[in-house]
Parts: structure tokens; sequence; C-alpha cells
């Protein structure tokens, strides 16, 4: 009966000590994390709704733009040799049948400059997704078709049905009136059936290309406008294919198979210009087919239009950090406690984490209505404002709240600038913490730890 009695002081004395608050503390921090991961869950399930508001959009305005042509179709004869067996007397006879069939024909040249402006008018609710209509010209020319290398005989080739076709993406985005200048003369593009791939086939009415002909080249011009999102993309069937893109985006990402050049490429604020040259050499398709045109989808190259860090991405990103800021701020309370011998109770603990909980769900719901920016700054301060007038009332003084305020500034001025940052956040993030744990390390080094 005397052990019993002398145990319930040691228990008491145990539950006071250093060690059993940290203990406690410790697993507080580790069940917030249960209302952080909620939190999470909601930053994605509003990210998803954007996706498929983005998703109705583009279906509406227009999706990649992807073009590959101008390419010249001729036309010509093939002989196809069958047997034909006689019922009467069983005879069989060798006849030939005419099929028609198509050759394809790359340009000498192909050049474009294209403009790409952003157009931000297209919002859904609460949400609004970034799209841009493209003004693009192509001029070039095409030489003598060489049939010959198709062991196509001259005889058998229709000059008179020649045509021009393209293959492109979302033909319903198109904005202007599609013609092509062939030397002296006009033709309009008219669609086709869709040949089983990503693109839509337009092509010329048929034309006499002896008689169209001039000095052994027929040049080409041609305009188009698009309504697009995400990327603008070329694939270099030109012997020589010359790209030139201007814009106001100030966020591009050259992506395919040919690296823009880098003498000429600027990127600012105010957008950027990008320019390739691509020579028949760079790459291995040949300039003219028969029958049917190959898929070159691998020799894709060209702009993406990316938004570097959307709000939910910068959410989800600042959510990350979430317990570092609530480890941090119950240390700082911890060191506190135990330098000014304050007893904070662990109810109060849990409270002080909830509202740190409660920064994210704020941020998140004004940045659907706002900027990252203010949002972060509108939670962030009343976080902080709310967290300090507390601490007023616990510690009973005003000196370790306001350095309180001050390190939870600190704290979530420094979470900003990592989130604002893209190559250099792991490092400053590293650096970051090297010094927040230095400082802890001198602010505890006279504390009594052995009590």
């Amino acid at each position: 009966m005397e052990n019993s009695e002398n145990s319930i002081p040691e228990v008491k004395s145990f539950l006071q000590s250093n060690t059993a608050k940290m203990i406690m503390v410790g697993f507080l921090t580790l069940v917030l994390l249960i209302p952080l991961f909620f939190v999470q869950d909601l930053i994605r399930e509003r990210s998803q709704r954007k996706i498929q508001m983005v998703d109705e959009v583009t279906d509406l305005w227009g999706k990649d733009i992807l073009f590959y042509g101008p390419v010249l179709r001729i036309p010509y004869t093939n002989y196809e040799a069958y047997n034909v067996t006689d019922p009467k007397n069983g005879a069989t006879t060798i006849q030939r049948k005419a099929i028609t069939n198509y050759a394809y024909f790359f340009p000498n040249e192909l050049k474009n400059t294209s403009n790409i402006k952003k157009n931000e008018s297209l919002k859904r609710g609460i949400f609004n997704h970034v799209v841009f209509t493209a003004d693009m010209n192509f001029k070039g020319n095409f030489t003598s078709p060489d049939f010959a290398k198709l062991g196509i005989d001259a005889e058998n080739i229709q000059w008179d049905k020649a045509s021009i076709i393209v293959k492109t993406t979302n033909l319903k985005s198109i904005k202007s009136e599609l013609k092509i200048q062939l030397n002296n003369n006009k033709f309009a593009f008219e669609p086709q059936s869709s040949d089983k791939s990503q693109y839509s086939v337009l092509a010329t009415g048929n034309f006499d290309y002896k008689a169209l002909v001039s000095n052994e080249k027929i040049n080409f011009d041609f305009a188009i406008t698009y309504n697009g999102s995400n990327s603008v993309k070329f694939i270099p069937i030109g012997k020589v294919t010359s790209i030139s893109v201007d814009s106001d985006w100030k966020s591009p990402s050259f992506e395919g198979s040919f690296a823009a050049s880098d003498t000429t490429k600027t990127i600012s604020q105010k957008g950027f210009h990008a320019d390739w040259k691509v020579l028949d050499i760079n790459r291995t398709f040949s300039q003219q087919y028969a029958i049917v045109l190959p898929n070159l989808d691998d020799y894709l190259f060209g702009v993406k239009l990316i938004q570097t860090v959307d709000e939910y991405q910068q959410n989800e990103r600042a959510s990350k950090y979430g317990f570092l800021v609530i480890g941090l701020t119950f240390l700082i309370f911890f060191l506190i406690q135990s330098v000014s011998k304050i007893n904070i109770h662990i109810f109060q603990y849990s409270m002080i984490g909830l509202a740190l909980i409660m920064f994210y769900t704020l941020l998140i719901s004004i940045t659907e209505h706002s900027t990252f920016s203010f949002a972060y700054t509108i939670a962030g301060a009343s976080v902080v404002a709310m967290i300090t007038l507390y601490s007023i009332s616990i510690l009973k003084n005003r000196k370790f709240p306001m350095f309180i305020g001050i390190s939870l500034s600190a704290l979530y001025t420094f979470i900003y600038i990592i989130i604002q940052m893209e190559d250099y956040a792991l490092l400053v993030g590293s650096i970051g913490l090297f010094l927040i744990l230095g400082a802890v390390m001198y602010f505890s080094r006279k504390i009594d730890w052995s009590r």
C-alpha cells in the first residue's frame, strides 16, 4: 500500500516533466496530420474539377494545334493483273484492271511565321482557363515531282488531277477562310474524310500541274487562323523547313525532335520569339511517297504554352509544408514553455494546431476567387494574428507572443519564397531548414533537459 502511494507522486512528476510534454506534443503533431491530409484531398478534388472544366473549354475553343503539310498529291494509274477462268472450257486468261493510286510530294522549301496571342476571356464558374489564337502563314514551293524514285511510269501519271492537301487537328477551331495561292491561281481547301489518325484532311480542287507550273516550280502562299490551347507543333516536311514563332506568352516550353535556335531565341515577361531551321538531312524520311502518307508524329516539334505553377499546384505545394509549420510552431511554444516555466495545456496546443490547419482551407478558398499571392497574404496574416492574440492570453505577457508572431510571419514568408521558386527551391529550402535547426539549437542550449 505504501509503494502504491509513493508511485502516485512519481507518475504526477513524470507527467509534468519535459519528456512527457514532448511525447504529448509529438503525438498531437502526428494526430493533426489527419486533418492536413483531408485538406490535401480537398485541394486534389478542386484541381480535378478544374481539369474537367479545362476539357470542356478546350473541346469548345480548340485543343493542341498540329500541322502536317502542305503536300502535293498527284494521282496515277496502276494496273493489276488477275486471272479469269472461262466456265465453258475451263481456260484461264490473264486480264488487267486499272486502279487509281496517289503519289505524294513534300515541298522543296517550307516557311512558316506564326503569331500566338493569349486569350483569357473563357470562364466556367469560378474557374478560368487561358487559351490562345494563332495566326499562321505558310510560304514555299514545290519542285518537279520525281516519279522515277517511286517506280511510276510517266504515261500513267494523271497530271490534270493534281491537288494540294494539308493534315491538321481541330477543324472546328479554324477561324479564317482557307485558300492557297499556287503561282498566280487561288484554290480553296475543302475538308475530306479523316485518315484514322488524330489529323483531319483538307484538300484543294483538282488542277492541271503542267499548266500551272512555272520555271519547274509551283510557289504557294496561304494563311490560317486557329483557336487553340496548350501547344502548337509542326512536322518538318520541307527539304528546308523554317519556322518562326512570336507570342505574348511568357512561359513557353520548347518541345519535340528539334531544338529552337539558341542565337535568336528570346524569352521575357512580354513574351517570346523562337526560330527553327530543319534540313532534309536532319531527319530520316523521304520527300516522296506512293499510295499513303507516312505517320511522321515522331518528328513533331514546336512550343507548349504552359502555366508554370497554377493555383492548385501552389496550394498543394504549400500544404506539403504543413507538417513543418505545425512542428516548428509547437517547438517554439515548447521552448518558450521550458524557458519561462509557463505551463501550456495540451488543449491549447490543439487549438493552435487547428488554427494552423485553417490556414490551408482559407488559402484554397480565397485563391479560387483571387490570386495565390493575395490569398496567401490574407490567410497567413489572419492565422498569425489569431495565434498571436491567443498566445497573449496563454503566456500572460506580450514579449513571447510578439516573438511568436514574428517567427510565424518569417516562416510563412520563407515557405512562400520556396513555392515561387522552381530551379532553386530545393537549395533554398535546404539552406533555410539548416538555419532554422541552428537557431533551435542556439535557443535551447541552456535548457536543463535533465529536470
